[in-house]
């Protein structure tokens, strides 16, 4: 049977009914009565607290690990197969854009250089033969037939050359080293690895003297401005979130904003993922660090108030706090704004003068549990 059909027999049965909020945002609040003694109460070790009226704004502290945007990542690959002969960075060492990180020596590369040697041998006689054909046409020399299939050779072996040409660029030689091979004729085996940006290096994957296939992995690299904290947000707790909001990192002074909140549920955890982008400060946010968040949340109408965080539990998918009554106590339906290890925001029918049970939660649990069957 489902909770309300339950307080409704119940208010019909025992003529208690449901207690109203005053605020019609609270018109359907549930409310649980649990009948106490004075004696049960001493008895089962159940304390109680005031609740205070605060501002439509509250926090809601979270656990986040810092992280680099996907976007922002590189690996640095070896570009042929071969021998890694020395990497030229180390961990965290900051690189520029087109800086050598890596030597290499590459059969690879060689037979790549001679092939665009070759090619280029190809191209060249490919032109004379069509300049002479072109000459000998004009003479009437040759039927214009010829001229047609020379030049089509022509065309195939400029293609040919601008191939092998791409992949000595892909196999990682700068244009000036093409061209230099192009004109000195002269095959080198040592090829440098070059970063593709600027960044940080996160991680070397590849040792000196290692021999590696094309494609293997050698290093990491990052740029880590702007940078990201993926942050655990308990269930129940994203509603008042909204993208642009404030974001705090406390421990090392720094302010960002929400630009993602997830939408599945880690199983393990029971919290979704929310994502914050922080720009670049003097306190540096490194990969990996785990940290404490604070965000920054608005109201959205109905009273809210201040309890000691033990006060609010969680029953059948809903938050609640046990206030004090004549009869013992009234078990409430709350919304959970936000909470930090003392103290927690909530939104419900409750009224100035109200105090709530902080302690011998499971003896009001235990009552709250059985008439909800």
């Amino acid at each position: 049977m489902s909770l309300r059909r339950t307080v409704l027999l119940l208010a019909v049965g025992f003529g208690l009914g449901f207690a109203r909020a005053e605020s019609p945002s609270y018109a359907n609040a549930v409310e649980i009565p649990i009948a106490l003694s004075d004696e049960q109460i001493r008895a089962s070790g159940i304390e109680t607290g005031p609740i205070e009226s605060e501002g439509e704004t509250g926090e809601l502290v979270v656990p986040g690990v810092v992280a680099v945007p996907p976007t922002q990542l590189h690996v640095v690959a070896a570009p042929a197969a071969g021998l890694v002969e020395t990497l030229l960075v180390a961990p965290d060492e900051e690189v520029t854009a087109g800086a050598p990180v890596a030597k290499l020596k590459s059969s690879e590369l060689l037979e790549a250089q001679r092939a665009f040697l070759h090619a280029d041998s190809d191209a060249t006689l490919a032109g004379e033969k069509l300049r002479r054909d072109e000459q000998l046409v004009k003479a009437r020399i040759i039927a214009e037939r010829r001229v047609i299939v020379t030049r089509a050779e022509a065309t195939q072996a400029r293609a040919a050359l601008e191939e092998r040409r791409q992949l000595l660029a892909l196999a990682g030689m700068t244009d000036e080293e093409i061209e230099t091979l192009r004109r000195d004729r002269k095959l080198a085996s040592g090829l440098l690895v070059r970063a593709p940006v600027s960044g940080v290096v996160l991680q070397r994957h590849g040792t000196a003297g290692e021999r590696v296939p094309a494609s293997a992995p050698l290093l990491t690299i990052a740029r880590l401005d702007p940078i990201w904290v993926n942050l655990q947000i308990p269930v129940g707790r994203e509603a008042p979130l909204a993208l642009g909001q404030s974001v705090t990192l406390p421990s090392v002074g720094a302010q960002g904003r929400l630009i993602r909140i997830g939408r599945t549920v880690d199983a393990a955890t029971q919290s979704l993922s929310a994502v914050a982008e922080f720009r670049a400060t003097k306190s540096l946010l490194r990969p990996g660090q785990a940290l404490q968040a604070i965000l920054r949340l608005g109201g959205s109408g109905g009273g809210q108030w201040r309890a000691k965080a033990d006060a609010v539990v969680a029953h059948g998918d809903h938050q609640w706090v046990f206030v004090r009554s004549r009869s013992g106590f009234r078990a409430i339906q709350v919304q959970l704004v936000s909470e930090t290890p003392q103290y927690a925001s909530i939104r419900g029918p409750l009224k100035e003068g109200d105090r709530v049970a902080i302690r011998g939660m499971p003896t009001l649990l235990a009552e709250l549990a059985a008439k909800d069957k």
